[in-house]
């Protein structure tokens, strides 16, 4: 029996007295904030969608309970945004592959409200932090003034807060409120990166392959800029993510119109051993997943 699991025993079973209730649950957001990595490293994707919901739901019990506890709040922001993203939109993204208009907008409707639902859990995360930064970012006012106030220990709530008003942003396109809320969201990845570039082994850079991919040279993205946060993010995770070569090939080749490259580039992805590499087992399986679908359709993505 792991730790979270006698945590969550511990929580419901502890006599109801002020003083053991509080410290059953403090010891269960600790337990949960810190739960390993066997979801990362699971080789089913269909197993963990069905699991993950429970999780959120249980993290999301006790918060109320433990409505300031840091590592609870970053806990949540990452779930629902990998949920989130892994699933929801991913789904909605193979429905607009397929053609299927109607799913991929419901899709899009529900992978907003949780991300959303994920942003909220990390502003509230960095407010316990410093206070008022929340209301600072949400003012959009002096952007780059607040985020000075953070810290290396802030990098984790800065990277899932950004990522899910990201993406929040991307499957919202008609809410032009959200819309332009996107230089605050990207304020807060650029300032993670400055604080600590190596966190998640390259994370943030993998972030920028696409964001980058999304601009022009003159708005201070475009190709060379996203090859080299491309090279970087391949660095430091010592080659072993495939995810950036997805976002890679997906952003700037198709943008190139380089077939040729897109087709060698996932391809490479497809033959690659997903067991390589426990701890990124499942987000590899996934990056599978979507580079053949990407490769089924190529015809609809080049001239």
């Amino acid at each position: 029996m792991n730790r979270t699991h006698v945590a969550l025993i511990l929580a419901v079973t502890l006599p109801p007295l002020a003083g053991c209730k509080s410290a059953a649950l403090s010891f269960a957001a600790d337990a949960i904030a810190q739960s390993g990595t066997s979801y990362a490293s699971d080789d089913d994707p269909e197993l963990v969608r069905d699991a993950v919901p429970f999780g959120l739901k249980t993290m999301e019990g006790i918060l109320e309970e433990n409505p300031r506890h840091v590592g609870l709040l970053t806990a949540l922001t990452s779930s629902f945004t990998q949920y989130g993203y892994a699933f929801v939109q991913a789904d909605a993204e193979q429905a607009d592959l397929d053609g299927r208009i109607d799913a991929a907008r419901a899709g899009r409707a529900r992978a907003k409200k949780l991300f959303l639902r994920a942003r909220e859990y990390g502003l509230r995360g960095l407010e316990v932090r410093h206070e008022k930064l929340s209301r600072r970012l949400r003012d959009g006012r002096d952007v780059a003034g607040a985020l000075r106030r953070a810290e290396k220990k802030d990098v984790p709530l800065l990277y899932w807060t950004a990522s899910a008003w990201t993406l929040a942003i991307v499957n919202g396109k008609g809410d032009m409120q959200l819309v332009a809320e996107l230089p605050v969201a990207i304020a807060m990845m650029e300032r993670a990166l400055e604080l600590d570039e190596r966190w998640g082994e390259g994370a943030i850079h993998e972030f920028f392959v696409s964001y980058d991919a999304t601009r022009s040279a003159a708005q201070g993205g475009g190709a060379g800029r996203a090859r080299a946060h491309l090279d970087r993010a391949l660095a430091l995770s010592m080659n072993k993510k495939l995810g950036p070569l997805v976002s890679w090939a997906e952003g700037v080749l198709v943008q190139q119109q380089d077939r040729a490259e897109f087709t060698r580039v996932l391809e490479e992805v497809v033959r690659a051993d997903p067991d390589a590499e426990p701890r990124y087992r499942l987000a590899n399986i996934l990056a599978q997943r979507r580079a053949r679908a990407l490769l089924d359709h190529v015809d609809d993505l080049f001239l």
